[in-house]
């Protein structure tokens, strides 16, 4: 049963379609993400994840369907209309991708500086505000070069929470973090989606640690939607294909061999009696 519908919604996605030439990616794909919740989107490499945030984004257009966001029409709006809604968003990159030139504290005021009006008193005074909500306040003048792995990807958070969105979106946040940080850096988006009032949308291939933050989830396979549910739901589903997934089985739905001719034809030429 889907919980969602209880909840008003941030985006809404009916049906969306997409594909790069004669190549389907997503073949009808159905989603709800609530306000103030936190929704994990799970799949295997390829199979759409991070298409859908860019559809979401306006970055590419579907081929039908429905995808709105803040009750807008992505696909319908002009050039305008769209810069105006992606100011209501913000996505940290995979691997965080700070401009490697500049600060900490550079990187977090670059938002500011570049959408906002703001005197520099008043972004010096947000960016600290900012860097302190994810524990790098003393880590203001240090480059990016200067810093860890969990580390940049909390400068990467703060930045992406400069402008106070309402919809954030997280391309594979754990990918590449130590125990320590990728605990650290789960534990950082729960608390600032909670404390912004804001949506969530994590694109992410680790389980265990999504499972402990995010109150939704839906897995993608095929272009489609395949399985979704909450976090207890998820651990007690006995639905083949997502208990292969949770728990990291190389057979199943998903086989291990790709399909190919008999093993012994390949290696001796012959077919089988």
């Amino acid at each position: 049963m889907n919980t969602q519908s209880k909840t008003p919604s941030l985006v809404e996605v009916r049906d969306l379609r997409f594909g790069y030439g004669d190549r389907d990616v997503l073949q009808g794909v159905n989603l709800v993400v609530p306000r103030g919740k936190v929704v994990a989107i799970m799949g295997g490499s390829g199979c759409g994840k991070t298409t859908l945030m860019r559809l979401i984004g306006g970055q590419l257009k579907p081929r039908g369907g429905e995808l709105k966001v803040c009750g807008q029409s992505v696909p319908a709006l002009d050039r305008e209309g769209l810069y105006a809604l992606r100011r209501r968003m913000s996505m940290l990159f995979q691997f965080g991708a700070l401009f490697t030139d500049m600060s900490v504290f550079d990187n977090v005021a670059f938002p500011m500086r570049e959408h906002t009006a703001l005197s520099e008193p008043i972004v010096r005074d947000l960016v600290l505000m900012k860097l302190h909500a994810v524990g790098l306040r003393g880590a203001a003048q240090l480059l990016p070069s200067e810093l860890s792995g969990g580390m940049a990807r909390r400068v990467a958070l703060a930045r992406a929470i400069a402008l106070d969105p309402e919809l954030m979106m997280y391309d594979e946040p754990f990918a590449g973090l130590d125990p320590i940080s990728l605990g650290v850096i789960g534990q950082l988006i729960r608390k600032l989606n909670d404390a912004l009032g804001a949506s969530s949308i994590v694109v992410t291939h680790d389980v265990h640690e999504s499972l402990q933050i995010v109150d939704y989830i839906y897995f993608l396979s095929e272009g489609k939607v395949v399985a979704e549910g909450t976090p207890d739901e998820i651990r007690a589903s006995t639905d083949p294909w997502v208990h292969q997934f949770v728990w990291g089985e190389a057979d199943g739905p998903v086989p291990f061999q790709v399909a190919a001719e008999p093993y012994e034809t390949a290696l001796l030429g012959v077919s089988r009696a």
